[in-house]
C-alpha cells in the first residue's frame, strides 16, 4: 500500500557534480566563488595526491584516522587556521571531519557544544566534499560521527549547516581503491540502503533510492572488486553510495550500524568492514518483520529460495565471502570476552535501534555477535 501521508524532507548540496573527470570543475568553482585559502582534510593516502584537485599548493591536514576521535578533530581544526574553504577529500572519516571543521573553525565552540541535532552554528567558511571511496555517501549528508575517546561511543552531530556547497563524485578517484576496501565499503553502501529500506520510518520517497542502490550493488560490486579498472562498475558503485547517502538524511540506519559501531570504536575495525561483518546477521534477524522487502534485497544479491532465517543469513554471508571478506569477527582481532560489553554498548544506541523493524534485546545482540564470531 502506498502511503505518502507522512511528511519528509530531503536536503542535498546546492551543487552536485557526478561523472568521470568531474573533479576537474573544482578549481574553476573555487576561483568563481572567490575563495582564497582552501584547506583540505584528508587521510595520508589522499594527502599525497592533492595534485588531482588542480588547486596547486594547498594547505592540508593529512592525518585523518580510520575511526577519527575528538583528538583527531581538534588537530584538524587547529591546522585549518584562517582558511575560508574546507574540502573533505577521502572516505567517510575525512568527509565527516571536514563537516565538523567547517562549522567549528573560527568559532569559540567545542564538539560538545554542537553535538546532537540542529545545534551547529552557521558556517563562516565554504565546504566541498569529494569522496574517494564508494561507501558512506557522506558527501551529500548533514551528519558527522566521531568517537569520544573517554567513552568510546560515537558522537553524532547533525545540522543543515554541515551540508556541502559543492559535492563532486568522480568514479575515477575510486579506481585506486584496493579490492578489500572496495568490497567492505561497497557492503557499507548496501547496508545504508537496506537499513533505510527496512526501517520503521521507511518512506516510499526514499524506498526508490534505496532499492536502486541495492540493485546497483548487486550488479556492480563483485565486478569492481574483481577489476578495479572497470569504470562502469566503479560508476555504478559511486551511484549506489550516493543513493545510500540520500537515504541517510531523512531515514538513517538502524540495527546494522548500531551493532557495527563497537567493532570500530573498541577494536579499530574500519567502518565499512565492521558493517559488512554484521550485515547478513541483521538482515536475517529482521527478515520476519519485513518479508517482502527482504525478498527483494536478497534477489538483488542473487539469493533466492531460502527457507529460513538461518538459510538467508548463511547465503548472504556466502555472498560477502565471495567478495573475499573474511566474515568471522574473531579473525579480525576482536576478543570473545568483549562481546557482552559490545552488546551492552550497541543496545544503548537508541537513536538507531528504536527504528529497527525488530526490537533487539541485549541478549539478542550478544547472540548476533556470537554467531558472527
Amino acid at each position: 500500500m502506498l502511503n505518502l501521508s507522512r511528511q519528509i524532507e530531503i536536503q542535498r548540496p546546492s551543487i552536485l557534480q557526478f561523472g568521470e573527470g568531474a573533479v576537474s570543475v573544482l578549481a574553476g568553482w573555487v576561483e568563481a566563488s572567490g575563495f582564497k585559502k582552501p584547506f583540505v582534510v584528508a587521510d595520508r593516502f589522499n594527502a599525497a595526491r592533492l595534485d588531482m584537485l588542480g588547486l596547486g599548493r594547498i594547505s592540508v591536514f593529512g592525518d585523518v584516522e580510520p575511526e577519527p576521535d575528538e583528538h583527531n578533530l581538534d588537530a584538524a581544526i587547529k591546522a585549518a587556521g584562517d582558511c575560508d574553504l574546507v574540502i573533505g577529500f577521502g572516505g567517510g572519516s575525512a568527509m565527516d571531519l571536514a563537516k565538523l571543521v567547517s562549522v567549528l573553525v573560527g568559532q569559540e565552540l567545542k564538539l560538545s557544544d554542537i553535538s546532537g541535532p540542529g545545534r551547529a552554528p552557521v558556517r563562516k567558511v565554504g565546504l566541498v566534499q569529494i569522496p574517494t571511496t564508494a561507501g558512506t555517501g557522506s558527501e551529500v549528508g548533514t551528519r558527522a560521527l566521531v568517537t569520544d575517546p573517554a567513552s568510546l561511543n560515537k558522537v553524532a552531530t547533525e545540522s543543515i549547516h554541515m551540508l556541502a556547497d559543492l559535492a563532486i563524485i568522480d568514479p575515477l578517484l575510486t579506481v585506486s581503491v584496493p579490492a578489500a576496501v572496495t568490497a567492505a565499503t561497497g557492503v557499507d553502501a548496501l547496508a545504508h540502503c537496506v537499513e533505510a529500506y527496512t526501517s520503521k520510518r521507511a518512506h516510499p520517497l526514499i524506498d526508490g533510492y534505496a532499492l536502486q542502490g541495492i540493485e546497483l550493488v548487486g550488479k556492480y560490486l563483485a565486478r569492481a572488486v574483481a577489476d578495479g579498472s572497470d569504470i562502469e562498475a566503479r560508476s555504478g558503485m559511486a551511484l549506489a553510495s550516493f543513493y545510500g547517502g540520500v537515504c541517510l538524511g531523512p531515514v538513517n540506519t538502524t540495527a546494522g550500524h548500531a551493532v557495527a559501531y563497537p567493532l570500530g570504536t573498541r577494536h579499530k575495525l574500519p567502518h565499512g568492514l565492521a558493517n559488512a561483518l554484521m550485515f547478513p546477521h541483521v538482515l536475517a534477524v529482521n527478515a520476519p518483520a519485513v518479508p517482502e522487502k527482504t525478498q527483494k534485497i536478497a534477489a538483488a544479491l542473487g539469493v533466492t529460495g531460502y527457507g529460513s532465517v538461518d538459510a538467508l543469513r548463511d547465503a548472504v554471508c556466502d555472498y560477502c565471502a565471495s567478495l573475499e571478506i573474511n566474515m568471522a569477527i574473531g579473525s579480525h582481532g576482536v576478543p570473545e570476552d568483549d562481546l557482552p560489553r559490545m552488546a551492552e554498548e550497541a543496545h544503548g544506541i537508541r537513536r538507531l535501534l528504536d527504528w529497527n523493524p525488530v526490537d533487539l534485546s541485549k541478549d539478542d545482540i550478544l547472540q548476533l555477535y556470537r554467531v558472527a564470531y
